[in-house]
């Protein structure tokens, strides 16, 4: 759903004048050399987003470094694990050949960047890098809600269970491990919970009067990752204005074990990836074009989220 001020600025602005402390998509071909503003964009480094939403979205979908354009190998996933009992040679002759038919795609990263208007005779001072702030946050929460997207949409079903004071929360997400697992040939390495989950996990294990509950009842997700042979958990709270009076979590009350790590490249196995093309420190730049009566303080950056796997990704519905 497209924010109200994303559609006043695409709908709203009559005349072509945009109106003061409204955000609006900024163009790739709008801008030039003349408006990069080292400071502003150097001011971004050294902002810390309190929510650290470039955290989970890394999580969910690991950073791919890559030119505009570029290709990766979308492989066959039963290929992968073909076996045979038939690769002795025989005397003059030849092994048995053998052929991958993973496809090649070709893709490419998309500008993406918001606009604030600052009007100056509202303007104090550290209004412009408050805006760098608000900006930054609101894209990479914008990505970090396409890249769920692609995430739960990989086990689009998925399988509904109950945490009540009988259910067995860390089991069952071991079974989604498993089965994720066999599916793929290969076991995920990461677990998300929504909060809601969390939470429901939490309740469900306080109200079991066993030692093993009282254990459970006291791992971070982090340990419970652990426990479960995973590389790493993260809890999403983070959240979105997705009507005029109503904020929604971005990521609801589900367990999704998946496949993903940091530092590797285009080829790897992750189930969604986020290819980007840096241009500026944490791959954002900006911009500020000053006028007689205004300042447009703009950020934009590059990035391309892909559903790179079909399989490995298991989702429980939990109630």
């Amino acid at each position: 759903m497209k924010h109200p001020e994303i559609i006043s600025g695409l709908l709203g602005d009559q005349g072509n004048a945009n109106q003061p402390g409204e955000i609006y998509l900024a163009n790739e071909a709008r801008f030039t050399s003349a408006t990069f503003s080292q400071p502003l964009t150097t001011f971004s480094v050294g902002w810390t987003d309190k929510e650290n939403i470039l955290g989970t979205l890394n999580f969910i979908a690991p950073e791919v470094v890559v030119g505009r354009r570029f290709e990766f190998k979308k492989s066959v996933n039963a290929e992968e694990l073909l076996s045979e009992t038939d690769d002795e040679r025989a005397i003059g002759s030849p092994f048995k050949r053998v052929e991958y038919k993973g496809t090649t795609v070709n893709e490419k990263t998309r500008n993406k960047g918001l606009t604030i208007r600052i009007d100056k005779d509202e303007m104090v001072d550290g209004d412009e890098e408050r805006a760098v702030m608000r900006l930054k946050s609101r894209l990479f929460r914008n990505d970090l809600r396409r890249a769920v997207a692609l995430l739960l949409a990989i086990d689009n079903a998925g399988t509904a269970k109950t945490w009540g004071a009988t259910g067995k929360p860390d089991s069952d997400v071991m079974a989604a491990v498993i089965a994720a697992g066999d599916s793929a040939g290969m076991s995920p390495n990461r677990v998300l919970y929504g909060l809601t989950a969390w939470q429901l996990r939490y309740a469900s294990y306080e109200q079991q009067a066993t030692a093993g509950a009282f254990a459970a009842l006291n791992q971070t997700v982090d340990q419970v990752a652990q426990k479960l042979g995973l590389n790493g958990g993260r809890i999403s709270s983070e959240r979105f204005q997705s009507a005029a009076a109503t904020k929604s979590k971005i990521v609801g009350s589900y367990a999704v074990v998946f496949f993903g790590e940091d530092g590797v490249g285009k080829d790897d196995p992750s189930s969604v990836k986020r290819f980007v093309t840096p241009v500026g420190p944490e791959g954002v730049r900006v911009y500020r074009d000053e006028k007689d009566k205004w300042v447009d303080v703009t950020v934009e950056h590059y990035s391309n989220l892909v559903n790179t796997s079909s399989v490995g990704t298991a989702k429980l519905n939990i109630s």
